[in-house]
């Protein structure tokens, strides 16, 4: 065991197993803890930053090779890219783990600072033209949802914090040998998690709700794989989708979602397509939210664009068309798009400094890129068409609970992945949307998994993978606010200041020092 526990490797390799298995589709979260204990274990055995980040990277590179292996089903060079890529950044916050260890001594600091480390690199790595959310520590905890009740008040990165402190706090224990240390690691442990499933188990969900929305979802399995999902236009595609909607919904049917990419090749905003969409919300009395790809033509030329129809500059989006039940047509562009995949990262910059104009950037960009949180704004109730990966991001999908939506929508397709763990991943994700929101999830997948999810996270209804069908809900409109919906992100700018002002400090006592021994 001591040979085990002194071999660098062994500490690194193990805790990528660990975290691995904490991720759904296995659950088993709690390895997240004792994962980052022998990270931290680690740390304390090497010499130098350099080595710190050369032994964890195999940990890191196991872990997201273990979790998110399927990303290479849908591009073998992007997800390999993206899996190398995000284990580097990984070793980062594991670096300045080290720095905090190696200037301060009170394990409670310590302690405080390294996992404001990590939930600093989470939230960071959230909000840039590479973000990927996907392996937050918080997400690993996404099917235990009594023990993560909390999360309306911190958001998922709460639970980051949580994992990474108790795992510190754990591993000062084992260094100090202190009872004090023994018994915070154990309040850390428990306090949380016992207060979240006391909650849990205490409250119930209104069960008279004055306003509501019937809601039919879609689930067309069409092949993600195939133009057309291997028909022969978006004519029979329609056909496709209108045959299983005419046997899902209902004659009270308020809305109808489609999910992402249900017509798969790009239409215009007013197409022949369009318009019999919304011939059919009027004929039926129904709202549509329709993923497709739209094409936005300019009047003037933007800065990137993709090509010229007509003489006229013009972009793609990935898009949500909302179409009300008398006809009228608006649209949502998705926001956060996958990097590489979606869209060429760092797009403006590159421009710039093409001085020379050697590429045309507009062509290699990608999807345009969204901006704006817009919602269909029906009568009597107002929901967000969030677009696959748009869902992974709390403070994206705050605005639009700030902005009035009574219910959370998210149109997806994830038939990209294949029947593997990124489904069944996605799909978990979002019953930390509806805990952060105490918002209802209608949630439809082109190949699964669709569902309903209550704002405690519960299930209401799920579909199987890989199927063609569909089904009904009555969906409670909510205008509830959570702490977390009120204040953002607090947790993540407040261990933000806390690591800016560690590393300031540690800074200044490693010059302090050097002056001290000069004289």
């Amino acid at each position: 065991m001591n040979t085990w526990l002194s071999n660098k490797w062994a500490l690194s390799g193990t805790a990528g197993i660990l975290l691995a298995l904490s991720f759904p589709p296995v659950n088993l979260s709690f390895l997240s803890i004792p994962a980052f204990i022998l990270f931290f274990k680690l740390i304390d055995e090497c010499e130098s930053y350099k080595q710190t980040a050369y032994y964890t990277y195999l940990g890191f590179l196991i872990w997201n090779l273990g979790a998110t292996y399927w990303l290479m089903m849908a591009s073998i060079g992007a997800g390999t890219a993206a899996i190398l890529a995000n284990s580097v950044l990984m070793t980062i916050p594991l670096a300045l783990s080290l720095f905090f260890s190696r200037k301060f001594s009170s394990p409670f600091l310590v302690a405080l600072l390294q996992a404001s480390a990590w939930v600093s690199y989470e939230f960071l790595h959230h909000h840039w033209d590479l973000a990927w959310p996907w392996l937050a520590i918080g997400n690993a905890w996404s099917n235990h949802i009594g023990m993560i009740q909390y999360i309306s008040i911190t958001g998922h990165l709460g639970i980051s914090f949580w994992v990474v402190f108790t795992a510190a706090l754990a591993t000062q224990t084992i260094k100090y040998k202190s009872k004090l240390l023994l018994n915070s690691s154990i309040a850390s442990l428990l306090v949380l998690p016992l207060l979240s499933l006391i909650y849990f188990a205490v409250s119930e969900l209104p069960s008279n709700h004055e306003n509501v929305t019937r809601v039919a979802v879609i689930q067309p399995n069409h092949d993600s794989y195939e133009d057309y999902g291997g028909m022969s236009g978006a004519g029979e595609v329609l056909d496709s989708l209108f045959s299983i909607t005419q046997k899902t919904r209902l004659e009270n049917t308020e809305l109808i979602v489609w999910p992402e990419n249900a017509i798969d090749k790009p239409i215009f905003f007013n197409s022949y397509t369009s318009q019999r969409i919304a011939d059919s919300a009027r004929a039926w009395n129904t709202d549509f939210i329709v993923g497709t790809g739209l094409y936005t033509i300019y009047d003037e030329e933007p800065d990137l664009y993709r090509g010229l129809i007509n003489g006229r500059p013009y972009n793609v989006f990935n898009s949500a068309l909302y179409v009300e039940n008398n006809g009228f047509k608006s649209r949502y562009d998705k926001a956060n798009l996958v990097p590489i995949v979606e869209r060429f990262p760092f797009l403006p910059f590159f421009s710039k400094i093409d001085v020379f104009g050697w590429i045309d950037w507009g062509r290699q960009a990608g999807f345009g890129q969204g901006n704006t949180p817009d919602m269909l704004e029906a009568e009597t109730y107002s929901t967000p068409g969030l677009v696959c990966y748009d869902s992974v991001y709390p403070s994206w999908t705050r605005k639009f609970v700030t902005d009035g939506a009574d219910f959370i929508t998210i149109i997806t397709n994830d038939g990209w992945w294949g029947n593997s763990s990124g489904h069944l991943q996605h799909f978990a994700y979002a019953r930390l949307r509806a805990i952060e929101f105490d918002r209802w999830i209608v949630r439809s997948a082109n190949n699964g998994t669709s569902g309903i999810i209550r704002p405690d996270g519960t299930i209401e209804q799920k579909t199987d993978y890989w199927i063609r069908t569909g089904f009904t809900s009555t969906i409670p409109n909510v205008q509830t606010s959570t702490l977390y919906a009120r204040f953002g992100d607090w947790v993540s700018y407040l261990t933000l200041a806390l690591t800016f002002l560690g590393l300031l400090i540690g800074r200044f006592r490693k010059a302090k020092a050097a002056v001290t021994s000069n004289e």
